[in-house]
C-alpha cells in the first residue's frame, strides 16, 4: 500500500506501482470502440501509460494534452491514457480537444488493471478509482520509469518518463 494525498489529506492505494526493471503486468482494458485490448496489442512499441483519476478534471486534461503533443513527433511510442471514465466520455473529451495521438482506455469492464498496477484508491472520497501515475515501458514491456504522483492534483514528471524512452 502506498500513501498519497488529495488536497493534503492522506489516502491510500492498494499496492505499489510496478518497479523499474520489472515486466509490466498485462491488462484487459476497453477502447473507445468498445474493444478489449491488452499489452500485446501494442507489441513492439515503446509505451507511456498515463494513469489518471478522470479526464473530467483539469490536471488529467492538461496531462493528456501534453502527452498528445509529445506523441505527434514520436510515432514509435504509443501513449495510453487509462482511467475509470467510460469510453464515450474519454472519446468526447479527445474529440472536443482535437487529441488524436493518444489512446484512451477504460477500466469499465475490469478493475484488475488498477489493482495490478497498485493504483486503486482504497479510501477517501476517490475510493474505487485510480491514483495518478506515469509509467514508461520499452518495446518489450520492461518498466523504464514508474511514478506514483504524491499529490493527486499535481502533474507527473513527464521529462523523466519521456527521456527514459
Amino acid at each position: 500500500m502506498a500513501t498519497i494525498t488529495l488536497q493534503s489529506n492522506e489516502i491510500h492505494t492498494n499496492g505499489d506501482v510496478p518497479a523499474m526493471g520489472s515486466n509490466a503486468p498485462d491488462f484487459s482494458l476497453t477502447t473507445k470502440e468498445l474493444a478489449d485490448v491488452s499489452l500485446a496489442d501494442y507489441a513492439g512499441k515503446k509505451k507511456i501509460i498515463s494513469i489518471v483519476p478522470s479526464l473530467d478534471t483539469p490536471t488529467c486534461q492538461l496531462s493528456t494534452k501534453k502527452l498528445n503533443e509529445y506523441a505527434k513527433s514520436h510515432p514509435d511510442t504509443v501513449i495510453l491514457v487509462v482511467s475509470a471514465d467510460l469510453p464515450f466520455a474519454m472519446s468526447r473529451f479527445c474529440g472536443d480537444e482535437g487529441l488524436e495521438n493518444v489512446v484512451t482506455l477504460s477500466m469499465m469492464r475490469d478493475r484488475n488493471f488498477a489493482k495490478d498496477y497498485g493504483v486503486l484508491i482504497g479510501d477517501g472520497p476517490l475510493k474505487g478509482i485510480t491514483a495518478r501515475a506515469l509509467i514508461s515501458l520499452d518495446e518489450n514491456n520492461n518498466v523504464k520509469t514508474s511514478e506514483l504522483v504524491a499529490e493527486i492534483a499535481d502533474e507527473p514528471d513527464y521529462e523523466t518518463a519521456l527521456a527514459a524512452l
